[in-house]
């Protein structure tokens, strides 16, 4: 079973775990980041996954078995326990690690202090540059991927490893030994063949600390025990910085370079890779692979600095310790085998060429060096280093951020042409394209549009709020040159002024707070067709000047960028207020305004257009019928007749949602007047006052007109006087409910009332 585990659920491809890999043993494949425990040397970095998708195996439940087992279980402390116990004494450490079931606890310091002769041994005998052994992270580094420094290595094993030869020496090889310390990599070290048999299980600072919670063992109340293994004086500043060579008996000159000890990932992998090029022959080099040694390995208590940590260190190794060696180790001086064996374990990966290399960079759009960003998104230090892992199998071409940021970059803008044509397509098919209308003044319009259609000319659409501007424009970019190219339409007043000059113009990356990327702007996303700028007048100066450069130039500069890119888009402008005046008062730039007015369309307001109201309201009450899926047959003259003496404030929008309005709330097959909003019956009784002539007009007519308006008020005032509860007012009016509703329905007040009426009847008391 592998020591570290990957949650594939838990991946994100956050790259985290390939960063922080000094090795790149991480193979992003399958859509999660894995192990290639073939290339790991165990540094433990991965593990600070933000996602977690990579743990430590718990080794408890397998630490638990043995306990219970019946056979002789021993507990070796690792030289920096004080560094992580320090909140209770060496003593309840090892009273709490009893109670646990552990028949002894010994210092794994006392290894350091065994292996010492062996190094002083190694060393006199050895002639080329000899590497320390003690950190299994080195060992793997070199026996991975520095093969040809093996011979370099000092044949000695770990303080680890020597701790467990001991104790099995003397107990007997049933004895099993589980060994506490920072050190990740030993979880590796003990699954070697060479070191299976001394170490049982290795656990880490907080598994043990987990242990003893989930067995309730409060090591603070304890009474102090003693230590049962030997004294191992000063080798528990083993794990301090220098401390190897202070317990080897190497004291180096500050300016000695035959001596090198060295901490820290960089400083390991710079010395080793120097060795392997022959730059330096040191005659002894003691390498951690840890920042600040064994006391800061990835299992440590992160919430205390180094220095308190070598203090803790110092002054645990200047007190009185509780020693009560057992006398199975006073009675004997053998020491075992000390000495083991090295193998080459390297991974032979491919190597490309250079095409090969070039081929990748070029998938992602690297065809020049200044193309290679380094971003190290991806995990590697070089564009060309990742595309090297890629050739390998190690990485995927997509784990290129900028790559990914342009092709999303790229799809946008091609969804954005898409859009445009379905949307266009769309318009069409539910009858959203034609200009209906035969008054003079639309004809008028429609003949401009036929005429100023093919050209590329800019136009300027001129007219109310509802007029039809944007309709407009679909029916001239309809009849251009460029129709099978998309009409992107901006409404100014919807978007801010900060991000209309990026919509339009598109931005660099880091252009603002927020511009993580480079992005499109909405005239190259128009690049080749048409653009129209709806309620232009509401620019700022700022954007004018910028418009008014597309126009002369056919450029624009995005956000935050130095080089202007060509655009070919016709321009397309509308607005409902007077540019002439604004001109005038210095809110509107004159030489954009001479640049945008090169052909005027003017539409005119929908109160001037009463010969066309009939065919709008034929062709929106046709819209309404399809949308809600009604059989309506048409609209009475009562109502046609109101809608043409009414004066539209909304223009031809407002007519569109009064007819969808009244086609919900017929029930029949005809519109009638009553089924328009209360406004339109007012208008028809004034426009029928002003035809009828009183002298001459019918007693019947006289009376029909003065009945209904007394009833309607009559309703009004029931309602108002039971506060809109429907079956109160037809009680009062001593009618049935029945034909209250159907007056209602008839004066026009059949929706609101029943909203009305719903609510106050399910608050009144009966």
């Amino acid at each position: 079973m592998e020591p570290i585990i990957t949650f594939k659920e838990r991946c994100r491809l956050c790259y985290s775990c390939v960063r922080s890999c000094p090795v790149k043993a991480i193979k992003v494949d399958n859509g999660f980041a894995q192990i290639m425990y073939n290339r790991c040397i165990g540094c433990g970095n991965c593990l600070s996954c933000p996602q977690q998708a990579k743990a430590v195996v718990d080794r408890m439940g397998q630490t638990q078995e043995l306990l219970t087992s019946g056979a002789p279980v021993v507990a070796v402390l690792g030289c920096s326990f004080p560094a992580f116990f320090h909140a209770i004494t060496p003593g309840q450490l090892v009273a709490a690690l009893k109670n646990l079931g552990f028949r002894e606890v010994h210092e794994g310091a006392y290894g350091a202090r065994m292996i010492a002769d062996a190094y002083k041994e190694v060393l006199r005998q050895t002639e080329i540059p000899l590497v320390s052994s003690h950190c299994p992270a080195v060992v793997s580094l070199i026996e991975r991927h520095y093969p040809k420094l093996i011979p370099n290595l000092a044949g000695v094993v770990s303080p680890m490893i020597a701790m467990g030869r001991f104790i099995k020496s003397i107990l007997g090889e049933e004895t099993k030994v589980i060994y506490i310390s920072t050190c990740i990599a030993g979880k590796f070290e003990v699954q070697a063949a060479e070191s299976s048999s001394a170490i049982d299980v290795v656990l880490t600072y907080q598994e043990i600390d987990k242990f003893f919670k989930g067995r309730g063992i409060n090591p603070a109340s304890l009474a102090e025990a003693p230590f049962d293994g030997l004294d191992p004086d000063n080798a528990r500043i083993f794990t301090l910085t220098g401390g190897p060579l202070k317990v080897f008996e190497i004291e180096p000159d500050f300016l000695d370079t035959e001596i090198i000890s060295a901490e820290g990932e960089n400083h390991a992998i710079d010395i080793i890779r120097d060795l392997a090029a022959g730059r330096i022959t040191p005659s002894f080099v003691d390498l951690r692979l840890c920042d600040g040694g064994c006391v800061d390995g990835p299992a440590r208590d992160q919430t205390l600095n180094h220095f308190y940590k070598r203090k803790l260190i110092v002054n645990y190794n200047d007190s009185t310790l509780p020693y009560k060696t057992a006398p199975h180790y006073r009675s004997t001086t053998s020491i075992p085998d000390l000495m083991r064996p090295y193998s080459d374990k390297s991974c032979r990966l491919p190597s490309p060429g250079k095409d090969d290399i070039k081929r990748i960079l070029h998938s992602t759009n690297k065809f020049t060096q200044s193309d290679e960003l380094n971003c190290r998104a991806c995990g590697y230090n070089t564009c060309r280093e990742h595309a090297v892992a890629v050739f390998q199998g190690l990485a995927d071409i997509e784990m290129c951020l900028p790559h990914n940021l342009q092709q999303v970059e790229d799809d946008r803008g091609r969804l954005m042409q898409k859009y445009e044509l379905i949307r266009r397509e769309l318009d069409r098919q539910l009858g959203d394209d034609p200009i209906v209308g035969n008054d003079s003044k639309i004809q008028e319009v429609l003949e401009l549009i036929r005429q100023v259609g093919p050209t590329p000319t800019t136009v300027l659409i001129r007219g109310e709020t509802g007029t039809g501007k944007e309709l407009t424009a679909r029916a001239i970019h309809r009849l251009s040159l460029r129709n099978d190219k998309p009409l992107v339409t901006v409404n100014c007043t919807t978007i801010t002024d900060s991000l209309l000059e990026s919509e339009l113009f598109g931005h660099k990356k880091g252009a603002f707070t927020g511009a993580i990327g480079d992005k499109k702007g909405l005239f190259e996303a128009a690049n080749g067709g048409t653009i129209f700028l709806d309620e232009i007048g509401d620019i700022t100066p700022k954007l004018q000047a910028e418009l008014l450069r597309v126009l002369d130039l056919g450029e624009v500069r995005p956000v935050g960028g130095a080089a202007p890119k060509k655009v070919d888009v016709r321009l397309i402008a509308a607005t409902n207020k007077n540019l002439e005046q604004g001109v005038s008062e210095g809110w509107f730039r004159e030489d954009l305004y001479y640049r945008l007015n090169v052909f005027n369309i003017h539409l005119p307001p929908l109160r001037n257009r009463q010969d066309s109201i009939p065919s709008l309201a034929e062709h929106f009450l046709d819209k309404a019928r399809k949308k809600l899926n009604k059989n309506i047959a048409g609209i009475e003259d009562r109502a046609v007749k109101a809608m043409q003496h009414y004066p539209w404030p909304g223009n031809i929008r407002e007519m569109q949602n009064v007819i969808e309005r009244s086609s919900v709330l017929t029930k029949g097959t005809i519109i009638r007047l009553e089924n328009l909003p209360t406004i339109f019956a007012d208008t028809y009784e004034r426009c029928s006052n002003g035809e009828v002539n009183r002298r001459h007009a019918s007693f019947k007519a006289e009376r029909e007109l003065h009945i209904s308006r007394t009833e309607k008020n009559l309703i009004q005032r029931y309602l108002e006087e039971t506060g809109g509860n429907v079956a109160k007012a037809a009680r009062l009016a001593n009618i049935p409910r029945r034909t209250f509703y159907r007056l209602l329905e008839k004066h026009g007040l059949e929706i609101v009332q029943r909203v009305r009426t719903k609510s106050a009847e399910q608050e009144a008391p009966e």
